[in-house]
């Protein structure tokens, strides 16, 4: 059995929610550094050393916080740590992609650092956050269509578990069987398709930068689809971690009541 000195000591994370993990169970002192676009929890982005963007870094400034494991996301994250296995550093890669995954990630990370009791707990509130959810998705006279975009150009719809959350929080994702795919390029969407799809709630969460409602609706044909527009920040729901349930969720979950009270 692990113990709490245990496991790895100073753990590079490019990946956001390794972070909000690791804080969340108590062990942000095995942090060694994080990605420049870690937002959760704040006291992170004042207290740790910034080493990497989400698809680019510089070995050096990986290598000068002396990690004994970098831990990465996703197939874009896959390349930067192959560059630090070449290095000769230890690496972890994640790549969960729906909410099955991301409590799967929090136990995996709370054996790696012997907080497994600490990772099961948080792993329940989670759970319990999303029955809250589902409880008060089940209060929606109905459910709205929904058409979540991840980027503007090219239009690319939501992720596995982004579309889970828009489901649990009441509403149907318009694109549901392409959230399942794997990666970016195959979640391109284009306008005609979306039109087809008749979305009442549009919802933007352009990653890394803001959501411009103006510039969707100038698209040709979809003011006229008479869609309400809201914003969810990409640090809110885009990073597969506690953020986009407790956070993310929740936001969708008050787009949506919106909706359905302005609608009917």
């Amino acid at each position: 059995m692990s113990t709490p000195s245990s496991g790895p000591q100073r753990i590079a994370c490019l990946s956001t929610e390794a972070v909000e993990v690791l804080y969340r169970l108590g062990a942000q002192e095995r942090v060694a550094g994080i990605s420049g676009y870690s937002v959760h929890p704040p006291q992170a982005r004042a207290e740790k050393p910034k080493i990497s963007g989400f698809s680019s870094m510089k070995l050096e400034r990986i290598q000068a916080v002396q990690p004994d494991l970098v831990i990465g996301f996703s197939d874009l994250q896959r390349p930067l740590l192959e560059e630090c296995e070449r290095a000769g550093l230890a690496t972890l890669w994640f790549d969960q992609r729906d909410l099955a995954g991301i409590h799967a990630m929090v136990r995996r990370l709370g054996g790696l650092v012997g907080r497994e009791a600490e990772a099961e707990a948080l792993s329940r509130q989670l759970r319990q956050t999303q029955d809250e959810l589902a409880a008060a998705a089940a209060a929606l006279p109905w459910r709205p269509r929904v058409y979540f975009e991840e980027w503007d150009e090219p239009m690319i719809c939501g992720i596995g578990w982004v579309s889970e959350l828009i489901q649990l929080a009441g509403g149907e994702d318009v694109f549901a069987e392409r959230a399942r795919a794997g990666f970016a390029r195959e979640r391109i969407v284009t306008p005609e398709a979306v039109l087809a799809a008749r979305p009442q709630l549009i919802l933007g969460s352009w990653c890394g930068k803001r959501f411009v409602p103006e510039r969707v609706l100038a698209r040709p044909g979809f003011a006229a689809l008479g869609a309400r527009l809201a914003e969810i920040k990409s640090a809110d729901i885009l990073a597969p971690g506690p953020a986009a349930i407790e956070r993310g969720a929740r936001q969708l979950l008050a787009a949506l009541q919106d909706t359905v009270q302005a609608l009917s």
